[in-house]
């Protein structure tokens, strides 16, 4: 049974969907998308998987109130306590696996495992290649051509394998219902870079990365593994960014499979 909630928060309401009466799982979506990204995975993992999703401040449903700043990892910690999850299995995929991973860093004991798709890091020193595409796609959206800036983002090649793929109608479908709020205006506050401190991650991790990614998120994905205490690696080379779009019943069932044979009590 699936349930609609919303968690309201400083300055946002948070919309999301749980299933289950006590969720276990969090997911959290990527930057541009919301949690529709997780529909084919949860079709997957079915009713044997206690989760909740929910559209990240800013994004889909979960509109601002009003502009003031925030922090993603802090409206994590509200939905958890406003669902009485004292500690979770986080699943966080690009953006989200690094909202995912600050939170875990920050609160180690609210978290029982955690999964990161294609990560992407809080503070990271991003290439020259990725802050050109990216400075085009701000430049369009705010000189008031929005649907410019999801076309140069609908045709990144972050997406070129997802495009490719079965999935590419559903990420066309979700660029185009992105506001593009976040490339004119963000109120998340600056934080300091989280790869100084992942030599801390001792959190129980599944990293899952794809051969076909960009550099930038690979080299993250190599810094994780190198730094993390307890951490099972999956790297598919035919896959790219979005493997939970491009794979979604090999990305479920790696889930599914990670959080039944964990070993630590919960």
């Amino acid at each position: 049974m699936i349930q609609e909630i919303v968690i309201r928060a400083a300055g946002t309401d948070l919309y999301a969907r749980q299933r289950g009466s006590n969720p276990r799982a969090v997911f959290l979506h990527g930057f541009g998308d919301d949690l529709h990204t997780w529909d084919s995975v949860w079709e997957v993992l079915g009713d044997g998987v206690p989760a909740l999703r929910y559209d990240l401040r800013g994004f889909g449903r979960s509109a601002c109130r009003e502009n003031m700043p925030y922090n993603h990892a802090d409206d994590l910690s509200v939905v958890l306590d406003a669902t009485s999850m004292g500690r979770c299995d986080l699943i966080g995929v690009s953006m989200g696996g690094s909202i995912a991973l600050n939170f875990t860093l920050d609160h180690p004991e609210r978290v029982r495992s955690l999964t990161l798709i294609s990560p992407g890091l809080i503070g990271w020193e991003w290439s020259d290649a990725w802050l050109e595409r990216w400075g085009h796609i701000v430049d369009a959206a705010r000189s008031g051509v929005m649907d410019e800036a999801k076309r140069l983002w609908w045709e990144h090649p972050l997406f070129g394998p997802t495009r490719a793929s079965a999935a590419g109608p559903a990420l066309f479908e979700s660029i185009m219902r992105y506001s593009g709020a976040q490339w004119i205006s963000d109120c998340h506050v600056h934080m300091l870079p989280d790869v100084e401190r992942l030599h801390l991650l001792g959190t129980r991790t599944l990293l899952l990365t794809g051969g076909r990614d960009l550099d930038d998120f690979r080299l993250i994905a190599d810094l994780i593994e190198v730094n993390a205490s307890e951490l099972e690696r999956t790297a598919d080379p035919a896959r790219g960014h979005l493997i939970h779009l491009e794979d979604p019943v090999g990305c479920a069932s790696k889930i599914k499979s990670f959080l039944s044979s964990e070993r630590r009590p919960s």
